[in-house]
């Protein structure tokens, strides 16, 4: 090597050394020492050296952060020790009997329990060997994850290469200690999620460009965690939080969850601030619940939390109570109950669906909660309206739905002004003037005006939506901005749009323009069962989209069908049947199909399987819960696709039930029934699959 490589080597030794110490007291312990132009500087140094010697470039550089490329698709990788979910409680019963249960598999013994603060984002699981990261993976199905290795490189707080600092106690002041011992291997797992900040510019950063937004930083993590492009991932801004081994391969391996927690923030990872070790006792336990509460409410914290995760603090003691087929016996989540916050309502307005449904919605003095502000919550209907009886001017209790969806959920009677008066909704269509009507027997009051704007914009943002016609980039803004411009009327009118018709307009450019044109255009092969679910029929929902497409295979077989024929077909009952002739055989329905068939929208099937060649053909399959491999739909394809039936309600006609996480009622009356319940490996099996 010459004296000016080595000299260039031994610079960029340097300058790794001294960016990965910047890198942690700035993103972990949150104590930067130096500006962000002397840190920059460091990097256009290093940088440099590199591309200038690129045999020096090592994938533990902090310049290797960021990719170039994006891929194609994520790779699989399988995990060497299953990354389970964790069993919830809701209440303090439910976590009383699971403290009971421990207590039992250890011969009585109550061990000592950690607490930590439950971090509401995406579970990932990084491999170290010889202190450099090496692999990073999503939960998955918890044996075989997708690899996001690059991504994670984009985090910040998670250290390429492994280096020694100093641990903090729960809650206490930084402590000295010995440096740590470097495992040959390690595997550790943790949290990935969207800090409050980054999700609020993330949020007003799509509404301006006319994109959906995310419904809360969970999903925008996970979202953006599993992008194809590490660049877009990287300007993102997520953060980690470790928590625990999964393997230790080396000297001196911990022997405890406290442990475990001061040792990996030891090696330069970020461990959550809020976790304490309890006797064990449900009097110790309860105390950091309620403590956790109190953060919770503060809403100082950078964070999402959903609750609190409860260890058995000594290794061993996991290991001899082992795990389920899902989740493990030595950890427990306790749920918080959901928030609640006051607020007066100060209008009650009425929106139009796409059905022309009216809905009525309450608008009130913004409050936080569940981590965002909150200003308005649909009262889904005038029997939901009458029967909370909600007002102008009452002070209601609103919550969060899953921490996702406003609700609102009471009214305090005691604090309503005198003389409010009840909401009457109005006999006139807010959108378009027309009378509304209310059929015999009926809940819904509809606008039945085929040309209500409100119709239009409702109807068009479904049929862009990823489980219809799947067109990206085009959010509510930009479509009430083109309705506006009447650029749009209807759904056929989107494909008459052009970049040049686009690109004038406020907002919009060339790429923007090109990029959406190119999206509708794309979404004419969509398929028939995408199309059905597209055009808002009423009664006709995804589920019974499939059907429909895959028994007439085009639309004009479709659209000749009678309500006798239509009834004929399995799950299509004569509601549905009704509805669906209603449609065509109005004039708007048949000018809308006309408009799109002009624009060369496929209106065909491709004809599925014959029935009878399949794994699981003459089953008859009901899906629960949340799984962890794949959505419910996606569960539900591969059923079909391999002969089986997939319904909503359980029966003695049922094959299984297919549980996953949280599950409900329909779990319960498989038992009752005594219908066998499959977890989704045994689905997989069942597919012919190994995971």
């Amino acid at each position: 090597m010459s004296p000016r490589k080595t000299s260039a080597a031994a610079r960029i030794g340097e300058l790794r050394e001294e960016i990965r110490r910047h890198e942690r007291l700035y993103y972990v312990e949150d104590r930067p020492e130096i500006t962000d132009a002397e840190f920059d500087s460091m990097m256009r140094e290093l940088r440099g050296l590199e591309e200038a010697h690129p045999g020096l470039v090592t994938p533990d550089s902090p310049t290797q952060r960021v990719g170039g490329t994006p891929v194609s698709e994520l790779p699989t990788v399988r995990h060497e020790v299953p990354l389970f979910s964790l069993d919830n409680a809701y209440d303090e019963k439910e976590l009383k009997a699971w403290l009971a249960r421990v207590a039992e598999r250890l011969d009585g013994r109550a061990p000592e329990i950690v607490c930590e603060l439950k971090i509401d984002g995406l579970s990932v699981s990084l491999v170290y060997e010889d202190g450099v990261l090496v692999r990073a993976a999503t939960r998955g199905d918890g044996t075989t994850g997708e690899n996001v290795t690059p991504n994670v490189k984009t985090i910040r707080s998670i250290p390429l290469k492994l280096g020694g600092g100093e641990p903090r106690a729960a809650g206490a002041a930084r402590v000295s200690k010995d440096s740590p011992s470097m495992p040959r291997l390690l595997e550790i797992r943790g949290e990935v999620y969207l800090p409050k900040p980054s999700f609020q510019a993330l949020n007003e950063a799509r509404e301006e460009a006319g994109e959906p937004l995310f419904a809360n930083p969970r999903n925008a993590a996970a979202g953006s965690l599993r992008l194809l492009d590490a660049r877009i991932t990287a300007s993102r801004k997520l953060d980690a939080f470790l928590y625990t081994v999964a393997r230790w391969e080396g000297e001196e391996p911990p022997e405890t969850q406290e442990d475990v927690l001061r040792r990996i923030e030891q090696l330069g990872f970020k461990v959550g601030p809020h976790w304490t070790k309890s006797d064990g006792t449900f009097e110790e336990i309860r105390k950091f619940l309620t403590l956790a509460q109190l953060i919770r409410m503060g809403r100082d914290l950078p964070f999402e939390t959903d609750g609190v995760v409860l260890k058995v603090n000594a290794l061993a003691d996991q290991k001899r109570l082992g795990a389920t087929a899902r989740s493990p016996r030595w950890a427990v989540a306790y749920k918080f109950p959901p928030e609640e916050a006051l607020t007066v309502v100060r209008k009650i307005a009425v929106q139009v669906g796409r059905t022309g449904v009216l809905t009525p919605v309450a608008e009130f003095d913004p409050v936080p909660l569940a981590g965002t502000t909150v200003k308005r919550a649909t009262l889904h209907n005038m029997e939901d309206l009458s029967r909370k009886d909600v007002r102008v001017g009452d002070t209601v209790a609103v919550e969060k739905g899953g921490d996702v969806i406003p609700k609102v959920t009471r009214v305090l009677l005691e604090k309503r002004p005198k003389g409010a008066p009840e909401f009457v909704l109005p006999s006139r269509c807010p959108s378009c003037g027309e009378k509304v009507v209310k059929a015999e027997g009926a809940v819904a009051v509809r606008c039945v005006n085929p040309s209500c704007p409100a119709q239009a914009k409702e109807a068009i943002r479904h049929f862009v939506t990823r489980r219809a016609m799947d067109v990206e980039g085009l959010g509510d803004e930009r479509i009430e901005q083109l309705l506006s411009q009447s650029l749009l009327s209807d759904v056929a009118s989107l494909y008459d749009l052009t970049s040049e018709r686009l690109e004038p307009l406020e907002r919009w450019g060339e790429k923007s323009a090109a990029n959406v044109v190119a999206e509708i255009a794309r979404s004419k092969e969509a398929g028939l069962a995408r199309l059905l679910f597209g055009l808002g029929i009423r009664q006709v929902g995804e589920k019974t989209a499939k059907v429909l497409a895959r028994r007439f295979l085009a639309m004009e077989a479709l659209t000749a069908a009678s309500e006798e024929e239509l009834t004929a077909v399995p799950e299509i009952g004569p509601e549905t049947a009704r509805g669906i002739r209603d449609w065509f055989e109005k004039d708007s329905g048949r000018a809308l199909l006309q408009k799109l068939r002009r624009h060369g929208v496929r209106m065909t099937e491709s004809p599925a399987a014959p029935a009878g060649e399949g794994p699981l053909s003459g089953g008859v399959f009901v899906l629960t819960g949340t799984l962890k491999g794949r959505t419910r739909d996606e569960a539900a394809a591969a059923i079909e696709a391999a002969g089986g039936k997939v319904t909503s309600s359980v029966s003695k006609k049922t094959t299984a039930v297919i549980a996953g996480d949280e599950a409900g009622s329909k779990l319960d009356k498989a038992r009752a029934l005594g219908i066998p319940v499959w977890t989704e490996e045994e689905l997989d099996r069942a597919l012919g699959k190994t995971r």
